[in-house]
């Protein structure tokens, strides 16, 4: 793809790799044919072809306003990156639609109640503390639900009770005998609201295969979040607080690797020396933590996985998040990992589609979410499972029902190998 970037644009680092990424696509429109958005609605501008054209335009437009058009259709974009698995060029889409998010967060002023929601979602989510409040302050409205239009009956219909506290919350030390490695784990934030079971079972499993794991102080979200509001302020300041939680780590005992078990966070993380490459004091340090990011699967794969102390033997019907198979291209880990556990993994229909949860999107986007959830979960029932397994805390959120439990493949892993059962599995098995 041509451009027409000036040498004064093209001083910004930030266009500059945009503009390598654009002359990367030749519009082949392989990409159209996996995309979710351009599978529910058919319009090439909600196509990564199409977005790839705006983002252009927008881009070289420089300081002209940004079309409200470019807007709609960029906000449209689940990031799925399911696009980036199917392009021939290896156009990196993922940067460059980062970078228009940043831009247009930057340079164009939303409507009052869609600028106040955002800020709300990027002050609120990655902060569990005042998270786990929400959830308890929006208890008394949920009787209402029917009656909240848009984003905020969607946002309320999401609105689960938080669970219990854990240990796990707290910054601590997780040590075994004869130890084999040391990693620090990251928790999450909304996650450890939600599902700090989830964090539970990875240390239990952890320690069960001879691994010592930490907990760091001064660790907080991975700044996906932010990152993807375009919000670039807000995520590079938990960006450089992690980074400098675990530089703390690797000084005081060294670690082997930086477990992360929601497969969105690992893509962030993973991607942190990309995202820190212009500031000279962080980007060597960045890149080092960014080496050390693998997500749980990959640490158990390298392990080995003990033999199952328990009869298992369930169907289990494995949804592959898109922050895993897209974004990080773990594919093939996750259903082996299970079946090396013993239950009967089940390979879903159009697996590559996104399930709509995608960080924020169900939020701001309920209708395309609410299709993208329907047709998920009908292919997924196309498998007859037990319960569903998957890697990602958004995942979850999403496709949980009572008639069809989603459960963390850590926690299916770590109850074959003697942990408790799944408290959602409690009472089917």
């Amino acid at each position: 793809m041509q451009t027409t970037f000036s040498l004064t644009q093209l001083a910004d680092p930030d266009v500059a790799a945009s503009e390598k990424i654009l002359r990367t696509c030749v519009h082949c429109g392989f990409c159209t044919a996996t995309c979710p958005t351009y599978t529910l609605l058919g319009d090439e501008l909600d196509s990564p072809r199409g977005r790839i054209y705006l983002i252009k335009g927008m881009l070289e437009a420089e300081d002209e306003p940004v079309p409200e058009s470019t807007v709609k259709h960029v906000d449209r974009c689940l990031s799925c990156l399911s696009c980036m698995t199917t392009c021939p060029s290896g156009v990196h889409y993922m940067h460059l639609v980062d970078h228009a998010r940043a831009h247009i967060e930057e340079h164009y002023k939303r409507p009052l109640l869609d600028r106040s929601l955002r800020k709300l979602l990027g002050w609120l989510l990655p902060r569990p503390m005042l998270f786990r409040l929400a959830l308890l302050g929006a208890a008394p409205v949920r009787p209402f639900l029917s009656w909240l239009p848009g984003r905020l009956g969607a946002m309320l219909r999401l609105a689960q009770a938080p669970a219990d506290r854990s240990r796990s919350e707290h910054p601590g030390s997780y040590p075994v005998q004869n130890r084999k490695k040391r990693v620090a784990m990251l928790t999450g934030c909304a996650q450890k609201v939600l599902a700090p079971s989830i964090n539970d079972a990875t240390i239990r499993l952890l320690n069960r295969h001879g691994v010592e794991v930490v907990v760091p102080p001064g660790q907080g979200c991975c700044g996906s979040l932010n990152h993807h509001l375009g919000q670039e302020e807000a995520a590079m300041g938990f960006v450089k607080a992690n980074i400098v939680a675990w530089e703390a780590e690797i000084a005081n005992g060294g670690l082997d690797a930086i477990v992360i078990n929601a497969s969105g966070c690992g893509t962030t993380v993973k991607d942190y020396g990309f995202m820190l490459r212009s500031e000279p004091e962080w980007a060597s340090r960045a890149e080092q933590i960014a080496a050390l990011a693998k997500d749980i699967v990959e640490v158990m794969s390298e392990l080995g996985l003990q033999e199952p102390t328990i009869p298992t033997g369930q169907r289990v019907a494995y949804h592959s998040a898109c922050s895993m198979q897209h974004g990080q291209r773990l594919k093939t880990q996750p259903p082996a990992l299970l079946k090396a556990a013993g239950f009967q993994v089940q390979e879903v229909p159009e697996g590559h589609l996104c399930c709509g949860s995608a960080g924020t999107y169900n939020l701001l986007q309920p209708d395309i979410a609410s299709q993208l959830k329907a047709r998920k979960l009908g292919n997924i029932a196309k498998t007859t499972p037990d319960f569903v397994a998957t890697g990602n805390i958004g995942c979850i959120t999403q496709l949980h029902s009572k008639a069809l439990p989603v459960v963390h493949t850590v926690e299916l892993l770590d109850w074959a190998t003697g942990g408790p059962i799944p408290d959602v599995l409690a009472e089917r098995i």
